[in-house]
C-alpha cells in the first residue's frame, strides 16, 4: 500500500499564519519609567449620576477616573463627599496605624516570629476610606490586603497579631494562614487563600439579606488578577440577575504577584468595564484618592440600599511593596515604578489635603505617626507573650480535631488517637496535647 501524502504542512500554506499575543509589561528591572501616556484626567472632571440611574447611562464612568483631590490638595467636583475635618483626621489616623502595623509585622516576619505577611502600602485608601463609607454592620468579604478594614472597625490589634503568630491567644487556633483574619462581631468574613471565592460568597450573603428583608448590604474586595477566576464572573452574573445589594470592589494595583495586570485583561479594557457586559453599574476610581474612594463606595452603598442594583468599582492604584514577604519585586519590575506612579501616595495626599484646609500640620502628623508606631510596638510585646512561631506556645495539639463536627466521626477519632500517641513518643511530656 502506498504511503498517504502528508497534507498537514500543505493545508493552509497559502494563508497567513496565526500568531499568539503574549502580554508583556512596559517596564522591567533597570528600565526608565514614563507614565505620560496614562490618562488620569482632572480632579472633579467626572460627572456624578443619580444613584438609581440605569447602568447604560454611566458608560463613560467605567473608562475615565473618578477623582476629587487635585494638585492643589483641595477637593473638586461633584464627587466631593464634603467630609468634616474630624472624619478626615480619623481616616488619616486609621491609615497611619495600618502603615505602622504593616511595618512592625513585616519586621517580625524577617526576625522569624511568623512565617508570612502581606503589606498594603500604597493601597490604604481602597480599604480604609471605602469601608468608612459603609455602615458598621454591613458585611465585608475581604481579600488578604484589607487589614485596614479591621483596624478602621476597631478590631483589637492584639487579636490580629495573635493570629499572625498562630500562638495560644489566636482565636482561630492556628487553623488559618497568617493574616487571614475573621471576626463575626466586626462583620468581617473569614479571609480565604483561594482566589476570588469571597465574591460569590458576598453576592450570596447579599441575596440572603434581601430575601430576609434586612437592611444590611455586602461588599467584597478582590485583586485585579483574581477577576480572571471563574468565581468572579459567577458572582457578577448572580449579582446582576438577582439585583443583589452588593458592591464588588476590584483593587487594580497593577501586579498579581509577578504577573502584570495585562494577563488579567488590562491591555484590552478597564476592569470597571467588565460591569458593562453584565448590566452592572461600573465606576473606575483613583485608588490613591481617599475622598474619591469614600465617595464611590458611598454612592454604591446608597444604590444598593435603594434596591437600585449592585456596583462594580475598580480602584486604580499601585502595589508599592512586594506581593508578600515571600516576594522580591526587583526581579520583575522597575524600581522606578513606585516613585514615578502619577497618583502619588494615599496617606500623603490626605495629609496634604488636611493641611490645605488649615486643619493639620507636619508636627501633628509626626506625632500621629509616633503614637501609632508606639501603640503597635507595645501591643506586639503583649502578643509575643502568648508565643511566636516555633517556640511551642500554641493551642493544645488535640484542638486540631475539634470545632468542626458536633460528634467526631470514627475515622477522625482514630486519626486523633494515632497522632496524639505519636506526638507523645516524639515529645515525651514536653508539649501540651
Amino acid at each position: 500500500m502506498a504511503d498517504r501524502p502528508d497534507t498537514r504542512s500543505q493545508a493552509g500554506s497559502n494563508k497567513p499564519a496565526l500568531a499568539l499575543h503574549v502580554p508583556e509589561p512596559k517596564y522591567r528591572p533597570g528600565d526608565s519609567v514614563d507614565y505620560s501616556d496614562l490618562d488620569i484626567g482632572e480632579a472633579g472632571g467626572q460627572p456624578r449620576p443619580d444613584e438609581a440611574c440605569d447602568p447604560k447611562d454611566m458608560h463613560e464612568l467605567a473608562f475615565g477616573l473618578v477623582r476629587v483631590l487635585g494638585e492643589d490638595n483641595k477637593a473638586h467636583g461633584p464627587w466631593d463627599p464634603k467630609l468634616d475635618p474630624e472624619t478626615l483626621r480619623a481616616m488619616l489616623g486609621h491609615m497611619a496605624l495600618t502603615r505602622a502595623f504593616d511595618e512592625r509585622m513585616f519586621r517580625g516576619q524577617r526576625q522569624g516570629k511568623t512565617s508570612f505577611y502581606m503589606k498594603c502600602t500604597g493601597e490604604e485608601a481602597t480599604s480604609i476610606a471605602s469601608s468608612m463609607a459603609l455602615a458598621a454592620d454591613d458585611m465585608v468579604f475581604p481579600s488578604y490586603r484589607q487589614q485596614g478594614i479591621l483596624i478602621q472597625r476597631g478590631y483589637p490589634l492584639i487579636e490580629m497579631i495573635n493570629q499572625i503568630y498562630s500562638n495560644k491567644g489566636d482565636k482561630l487556633k492556628g487553623r488559618q494562614l497568617p493574616i487571614m483574619y475573621s471576626s463575626r462581631d466586626h462583620s468581617f468574613f473569614s479571609i480565604s487563600g483561594n482566589l476570588a471565592t469571597q465574591t460569590p460568597q458576598a453576592v450570596g450573603w447579599a441575596m440572603a439579606s434581601a430575601i430576609k428583608g434586612d437592611s444590611r448590604i455586602a461588599a467584597t474586595w478582590v485583586g485585579e488578577g483574581s477577576t480572571a477566576e471563574g468565581d468572579f464572573h459567577s458572582a457578577c452574573t448572580f449579582a446582576a440577575v438577582y439585583n443583589a445589594p452588593v458592591i464588588l470592589n476590584v483593587v487594580n494595583n497593577q501586579w498579581a504577584i509577578s504577573s502584570f495586570s495585562g494577563f488579567a485583561g488590562a491591555e484590552r479594557t478597564t476592569f470597571a468595564a467588565r460591569a458593562l457586559g453584565y448590566g452592572l453599574a461600573g465606576l473606575r476610581v483613583d485608588g490613591n484618592d481617599a475622598l474619591a474612594c469614600y465617595a464611590a463606595e458611598r454612592w454604591a452603598a446608597n444604590r444598593a440600599r435603594a434596591n437600585a442594583g449592585p456596583t462594580l468599582i475598580e480602584f486604580f492604584t499601585y502595589r508599592a511593596e512586594g506581593h508578600s514577604t515571600s516576594d522580591d519585586p526587583t526581579g520583575y519590575r522597575s524600581a522606578q515604578e513606585r516613585t514615578e506612579w502619577p497618583l502619588g501616595d494615599p496617606v500623603m495626599r490626605l495629609k496634604n489635603h488636611l493641611i490645605a484646609l488649615g486643619e493639620w500640620d507636619e508636627e501633628r502628623q509626626d506625632e500621629m505617626d509616633r503614637k501609632a508606631a508606639e501603640k503597635v510596638r507595645e501591643t506586639t510585646k503583649q502578643a509575643e507573650a502568648n508565643g511566636i512561631l516555633g517556640h511551642g506556645l500554641h493551642h493544645p495539639f488535640r484542638t486540631m480535631f475539634e470545632d468542626v463536627f458536633e460528634e467526631l466521626p470514627w475515622h477522625l477519632k482514630e486519626q486523633a488517637e494515632q497522632a496524639i500517641k505519636e506526638r507523645e513518643i516524639k515529645f515525651p511530656g514536653g508539649l501540651k496535647l
